[in-house]
């Protein structure tokens, strides 16, 4: 069940990261499973761990740091969150989400969300880039919407449009600087479920039917919410795993799986995102 927050909330939140900062942020940064690297190359940053800022959940899966780092990334004032929450830690999806809220009074009108994934279309293979270009909420359609409940009208409407979540001006964009760069990158349909176990073969195949092309237990939700707040959104997924849509695989995923090739995709998920926040810097 989803617990109400009052706008007070997250304004008391960000008032601490507020007072603990030398930079106001402009840009909101989600680091996933593996990817948590990015952060170190944050110049003139402050850290703020999770469990000192008011109201925020703590990190408790591996490969999640569980810290707020604000500070300059390629000319762009940026709040990352070293690690995120999960809907299967047990924390409701308004608190998984608090953070989304927080980045935007602290000022961040743009989040970039990355997650690690299981990759459901067969042309994809464990290390690839996926350029999210919609995604498919299913575990809030099952009833864990970050929205539901009350609307606070000072972040959006009650009925949020979602045709347009993931931006289209910073799709283009990342689709030229991953062309500049000589990157490969994949587009297509991320899908949510609420975890946390991995899928069963039969879910593969139903999911690949939906038409989702890579799977994860994050990120729709953040994204709905940081749309609903305004911000606008650029999502990126890296392939860790591939999906098992068959009883007779050998082998099964786990999440040691995913971290591990996760840090092997940090590299040029890095010098990707380092193109697109340089973009952004002459654009914000």
């Amino acid at each position: 069940m989803n617990t109400p927050y009052a706008s007070s909330v997250y304004e008391e939140a960000a008032a601490f990261v507020r007072g603990r900062i030398r930079h106001q942020p402009q840009v909101g940064l989600i680091l996933g499973s593996g990817l948590s690297e990015l952060a170190d190359q944050i110049a003139d940053a402050n850290i703020i761990p999770y469990a000192k800022i008011p109201h925020f959940p703590v990190s408790t899966v591996a490969g999640h740091v569980g810290q707020l780092v604000v500070g300059q990334l390629a000319g762009v004032a940026v709040c990352v969150m070293q690690g995120r929450f999960h809907y299967y830690e047990g924390y409701p999806m308004q608190q998984v989400t608090l953070p989304v809220r927080v980045m935007q009074r602290l000022g961040a009108n743009l989040l970039i969300v990355t997650n690690a994934a299981g990759g459901l279309n067969p042309a994809f293979a464990t290390g690839d880039i996926m350029l999210i270009e919609d995604h498919i909420n299913l575990a809030g359609m099952a009833g864990a919407n970050p929205l539901r409940g009350p609307n606070l009208e000072d972040f959006g409407p009650r009925f949020p449009a979602a045709n347009h979540i993931y931006t289209p001006r910073l799709r283009a964009l990342t689709n030229e600087v991953a062309a500049h760069t000589a990157t490969p990158l994949r587009r297509g349909v991320y899908l949510q479920l609420s975890g946390p176990n991995f899928e069963s073969p039969a879910e593969v195949r139903m999911l690949r039917g939906l038409g989702a092309d890579a799977v994860g237990m994050s990120t729709a939700a953040e994204a709905m919410v940081a749309h609903h707040a305004g911000m606008e959104v650029l999502g990126l997924s890296t392939i860790t795993n591939v999906a098992i849509d068959h009883l007779e695989a050998t082998g099964q995923p786990s999440h040691q799986e995913v971290v591990e090739a996760g840090a092997v995709i940090v590299p040029r998920l890095s010098a990707l995102l380092l193109g697109v926040l340089t973009r952004l810097a002459s654009l914000l």
